[in-house]
């Protein structure tokens, strides 16, 4: 994976970067009339390192006065699939108590790690907790989980780019795309 991308390891774009600026104008009005007149501090988490991104552009287009803060969670190691086992390797660093937490998270899959995420945050006493993530992907949701706000829905392909990593690379991309199988089924051969 060295050197410059190789785009033609990219099957196809799924997502434009037109598409997500759009999205997340969008995406940041919602939140911004929904919570221009609340009671309390609000605070937007980044879930590290696949949202950077769109937590980054999110948080310009929402114009609230709020907190950010970045939360480092682990539950794929160097695997495709989850492991089931959720562990936080940044814990955010300020008290959440009574303030209103959205969480900003690039891909919605199984579920699991944000249903673990929702429980440990909640063990806080927030005043409320939302998920809004770029993608969502229902059909591999393992747990009874609905982002509250949500970019798009997309298929169950392995996609990069816009902060979703292969191997810690291809975060950099300008739009999602689905990484071609033959690019992953190298690396188990």
């Amino acid at each position: 994976m060295k050197g410059l991308i190789n785009h033609d390891d990219i099957a196809k774009v799924l997502v434009s970067e037109e598409q997500i600026k759009q999205r997340i104008r969008e995406l940041g009005a919602e939140l911004r009339r929904d919570y221009a007149n609340v009671e309390g501090d609000i605070v937007l988490i980044c879930i590290l390192k696949g949202a950077v991104m769109f937590f980054a552009d999110l948080a310009r287009e929402m114009d609230l006065n709020l907190q950010m803060e970045f939360m480092g969670i682990s539950s794929y190691g160097n695997e495709r699939r989850t492991s089931g086992i959720v562990r936080i390797t940044k814990d955010i660093d300020t008290s959440i108590t009574g303030k209103h937490v959205i969480i900003a998270e690039d891909i919605m899959d199984s579920g699991l790690t944000l249903s673990h995420l929702l429980q440990l945050l909640a063990s806080r006493n927030p005043a409320s907790v939302k998920i809004c993530c770029l993608l969502d992907k229902p059909s591999r949701r393992e747990c009874e989980l609905t982002p509250d706000y949500c970019g798009f829905v997309i298929p169950n392909e392995f996609v990069v780019g816009y902060g979703l990593d292969y191997d810690g690379f291809l975060r950099n991309l300008p739009y999602v795309g689905v990484l071609k199988p033959s690019v992953y089924s190298r690396e188990e051969e």
